[in-house]
């Protein structure tokens, strides 16, 4: 794989450790719960969708960064792997909510390019 497409696995993996700080640690703070789009309100019925959500986002940021760090050709396609599933979500999330376009760009935009990065160079 090349460096610039790890590069991007590694942009992506240390993009979903972060929310998953923010949606496992740090979802009850007005300034996090509002990021996704939830109500005042709503805080303590989101909390455990939120809290078992991070965790997906954090065992795919292990699939990509830990790939990377594996290396050769096995840690190459775990990291590949875990980025087409980052890709896949952030699809799925704009799918499912057009306000969401921005978060899921945000999302599938590095595990996308690590993708296509990897198959053309």
């Amino acid at each position: 794989m090349s460096v610039i497409a790890q590069i991007f696995v590694g942009v992506a993996g240390v993009f979903h450790v972060v929310v998953f700080a923010m949606e496992s640690v740090l979802f009850r703070k007005p300034s996090t719960y509002r990021r996704f789009l939830v109500k005042d309100t709503e805080v303590e019925t989101a909390r455990p969708w939120a809290f078992n959500q991070g965790f997906y986002n954090l065992f795919l940021a292990i699939g990509a960064l830990g790939g990377l760090i594996w290396g050769g050709d096995k840690g190459h396609t775990i990291a590949l792997f875990a980025c087409a599933c980052m890709a896949g979500a952030g699809i799925v999330l704009v799918a499912s909510d057009r306000r969401m376009v921005r978060a899921a760009a945000t999302q599938a935009v590095p595990p996308i390019l690590a993708l296509v990065l990897a198959a053309v160079l």
